[in-house]
């Protein structure tokens, strides 16, 4: 499967993905429909986007702050334990141009290093089939990834229930096929 930049400068854009079952992309489909929510939603807008911060973490391919780059993010900072993956993030970000703006972290996802600056709009899409969402938002807000206020995308299958810790609202959810894109907002201080 094919994964491209939906948006922005970098649209149309092809993305390399790492060989293996590790990596499971974000469908085109469903990335354009979470950025519409993104860019378009009360709680979201344009400048929820374009100028933050972002992670990408269990970035796999790095397409979701890679579009979030093309859409006019400042920077983004991706996290992946598979060198798989930490490889392909690389090289999607030098083949669009990007890798001054990116910062590509080979770690686990639940013993990150510390951020060096707070991010206000982070991706999280942990495996499918175990529970990480919980302890990676915790993992991630210890080593201080998350700013308060930010946005979290969690994509988690959608016939999972969802374990989130305290001081995280739910502001929107979707189903996008199998996936359940849930927008988190992290409570201000």
């Amino acid at each position: 499967m094919a994964v491209r930049i939906i948006g922005g400068r970098h649209r149309g854009r092809e993305l390399v993905s790492p060989s293996g079952t590790h990596t499971r992309p974000t469908a085109d489909r469903a990335r354009q429909a979470l950025f519409d929510t993104l860019m378009h939603a009360p709680f979201a807008g344009r400048a929820r986007v374009q100028d933050a911060r972002v992670l990408d973490a269990f970035a796999g391919t790095g397409a979701l702050g890679l579009e979030a780059l093309s859409r006019g993010a400042a920077q983004a900072s991706f996290i992946d334990a598979d060198p798989a993956a930490v490889a392909a993030i690389q090289e999607n970000a030098k083949r669009l141009r990007e890798l001054h703006r990116v910062r590509v972290y080979a770690a686990d996802v639940l013993a990150p290093p510390r951020a060096p600056n707070a991010c206000a709009l982070v991706f999280l899409d942990p495996p499918y089939e175990e529970d990480l969402a919980a302890p990676a938002l915790r993992a991630l807000d210890a080593a201080g990834w998350i700013a308060p206020g930010a946005l979290i995308v969690l994509e988690s299958a959608r016939d999972r229930d969802l374990d989130l810790p305290d001081g995280f609202t739910v502001l929107d959810q979707r189903r996008h096929g199998r996936a359940l894109m849930t927008i988190l907002e992290k409570e201000r201080a």
